[in-house]
């Protein structure tokens, strides 16, 4: 029992680390906060959305109209004249709706001249990620659903009216407002679709290359424990900064070169299989400069420094090959969690404690880039530069401290509170 004891408690010193916790704490924080944002999203699903009615026909389909809206959705801004469709938008976006609808004077009296009824819907767009759109599906399932009720109502009226208009007898003028522009013509979904068609790519390759480059440089630093050579290197007559900028440079230089294949590749995939909306972004302004994909270009190769400079300091825990392998999973999540935000959300629309999370991974400011260009948003672009830069500068004085210690060598850092501990019980 005492030789069983004693390997217990071996294992247990060498199992009780740092690197072995530190990772699955911090996966277990990043699900707490997804759980608790997904329950958020569902919350939202379920609420009626909220908008303003204007209805300026007073004759039966109108009045129809406008009461499903209002059984259906909230309304908190009611009126009978379009003049004040400036009031009705401020006075929605003050009680964070979506849209503003108008039921113009006609529209009863289009509808049985079997002529399509106009419904205005004037959008108010917070953000373009897929999860921001979820008031805005939910309203316009309502106006097909009051599409469909018109239909019935028709039907049941004339049994022998045109078949082709009956199946729809409504449609929507669509007017969107987002950023301090106006799209006319299209609605959030429309807008949300191109954008993330537009910086979908970005975040992809991002991930691909983070998780390629910082698996090369954790697994050569194990290797370099596991073979000996490492003690060697440390032996010869040159600067540690030197020995940390080398490898950081070689791994950003294959890195980088990842990156040129990612991108070459996902760029004919997303061709391939790209659906086009028949909306064209450079007709709203919606261009990106060449000195918009320069600043991209900085912010995707600070964040390349970061990542692997990251890579290294966890590198420094491998004691061998096998030990590696696990230390590549944060780096992993840490990738692929921005990922999903920025394809499924706006970085302007996230809950505070969710910016600031996305905010501190050095991996999201790159992904976030393209989009906040294309508004011109130069704050949120160089605030993230300046910000990669200096995690980068600091992580990269933490790996050389540890690279002037002997924690390099040992690959471990062990729970000193546990030492008395286990000697008293031995």
């Amino acid at each position: 029992m005492s030789g069983l004891g004693n390997i217990t408690k071996k294992e247990i010193r060498e199992l009780l680390t740092p690197a072995t916790f530190v990772p699955i704490i911090l996966v277990a924080l990043i699900f707490a906060t997804m759980g608790n944002s997904m329950q958020g999203i569902q919350k939202q699903s379920t609420t009626s959305p909220i908008i303003g009615v204007i209805t300026e026909d007073n004759n039966t389909l109108g009045v129809y109209a406008s009461t499903l809206l209002h059984t259906y959705a909230k309304s908190v801004y009611n009126s009978t004249s379009a003049s004040n469709l400036k009031i009705g938008l401020e006075t929605v976006t003050q009680q964070n709706g979506i849209a503003v609808i108008i039921i113009p004077k006609n529209f009863t009296e289009r509808i049985t001249q079997e002529q399509q009824g106009m419904l205005q819907v004037y959008w108010i767009m917070k953000g373009a990620g897929l999860l921001d759109t979820i008031s805005s599906s939910a309203l316009e399932s309502l106006i097909a659903f009051i599409n469909t009720n018109i239909s019935k109502v028709l039907i049941r009226q004339n049994s022998s009216v045109n078949a082709s208009f009956v199946l729809s007898p409504t449609r929507r003028l669509e007017t969107t407002y987002f950023k301090d522009r106006e799209f006319v013509g299209i609605s959030p979904n429309t807008i949300s679709g191109m954008l993330t068609s537009q910086s979908l790519l970005i975040p992809i390759v991002m991930m691909m290359i983070i998780i390629m480059a910082g698996s090369i440089v954790i697994t050569s630093m194990a290797l370099e424990k596991e073979n000996k050579t490492l003690e060697t290197l440390l032996t010869l007559p040159v600067k540690r900064t030197s020995i940390v900028a080398g490898k950081i440079i070689a791994a950003a230089f294959i890195g980088l070169i990842l990156a040129v294949i990612y991108m070459v590749g996902m760029q004919f995939y997303f061709t391939g299989f790209q659906i086009s909306s028949g909306v064209n972004l450079a007709t709203y302004g919606l261009v990106l400069t060449p000195a918009d994909f320069i600043w991209i270009g900085v912010s995707l190769f600070l964040a390349l420094i970061a990542g692997l400079s990251l890579c290294m300091l966890l590198g420094t825990f491998a004691k061998n090959y096998k030990s590696a392998q696990t230390l590549t999973f944060p780096i992993t999540m840490l990738a692929m969690i921005p990922m999903f935000i920025t394809m499924f959300a706006d970085f302007d629309t996230l809950p505070l404690a969710v910016k600031i999370f996305t905010f501190a991974i050095p991996f999201s400011h790159p992904m976030m880039a393209s989009r906040a260009l294309l508004f011109h948003d130069y704050t949120l672009v160089i605030g993230g530069i300046v910000y990669v830069a200096t995690f980068a500068l600091v992580t990269i004085s933490i790996v050389v401290w540890v690279f002037k210690t002997d924690r390099l060598l040992t690959g471990t850092t062990k729970f000193k509170w546990l030492k008395p501990f286990i000697r008293r019980r031995h």
